[in-house]
């Protein structure tokens, strides 16, 4: 392939380093030991509905109390990491600081947590208002939808959802002022509609906080006629999951 080809040269000019802290490593797109080691990567034993990590053994297929209070729409939300100082700082790197080819390591973390999705999938990212895609130049949930859907062999549908008003920061609203931000915003594009009727979709975001953005997306595409729809971010924002 091309790139091994150019691989030694690359390094050579850019020698690889870990995003993270800066340390030397042994190649691109990779974190180092102490990096790699403070990720937390949610394991089982894990709620059958949304794949909250139990803190306890708990027998399978038990369902967490948030589920138990309100099913979700959802088929699944299926994270590479739990959102901790590591992780993020990957994220706001990708976000906010341009770094768009690390998209490709994220994604690989997130694809292998889905091997289920594959051939017959689409793979639909969160959208961005216009001014604020405008703004940043890109959409970084595009960027990680395209690898993933790369990885699994799927298809990206790029503009399957449309953003229609921009919103506020969700970060400390109530679960009913969320949805009051929310509604409206996020539409199916009318485009689109009959490639999503019976399909199976992948939802794809960088971080899972609250869970309000990608419900509102789960419901325009459950309304469009999606069969199921399972979400995959990079980092979802559970903080009794992680360590101590």
């Amino acid at each position: 392939m091309l790139w091994q080809s150019i691989a030694p040269v690359v390094d050579l000019v850019f020698p690889p380093r870990c995003p993270i802290c800066g340390d030397a490593i042994a190649v691109q797109n990779g974190l180092c030991s102490a990096c790699w080691s403070g990720m937390v990567v949610p394991g089982e034993p894990a709620c059958a509905l949304c794949r909250r990590p139990f803190s306890s053994d708990i027998e399978h297929g038990a369902i967490c109390a948030p589920c138990l209070a309100e099913p979700p729409r959802h088929d699944g939300i299926f994270a590479a990491t739990l959102y901790n100082d590591p992780s993020r700082k990957l994220v706001l790197a990708l976000k906010h600081g341009g770094k768009i080819a690390m998209a490709g390591m994220l994604a690989g973390q997130m694809a292998a947590r889905v091997p289920h999705v594959g051939p017959g999938w689409l793979v639909v990212p969160v959208p961005l208002h216009r001014w604020r895609l405008w703004q940043r130049g890109y959409n970084q949930a595009v960027e990680l939808g395209r690898c993933v859907a790369r990885e699994r062999d799927a298809r990206l549908i790029v503009d399957a959802l449309e953003r229609h008003k921009r919103t506020p920061s969700l970060g400390g609203l109530g679960r009913k002022a969320r949805e009051r931000a929310l509604s409206g915003a996020i539409t199916v594009n009318p485009r689109r509609k009959d490639m999503l009727r019976g399909a199976q979709v992948l939802l794809v975001d960088d971080v899972l906080t609250s869970g309000a953005t990608s419900n509102a997306c789960v419901s325009a595409l459950k309304r469009a006629g999606a069969k199921a729809v399972a979400i995959s971010c990079y980092a979802r924002v559970l903080d009794e999951g992680l360590p101590g």
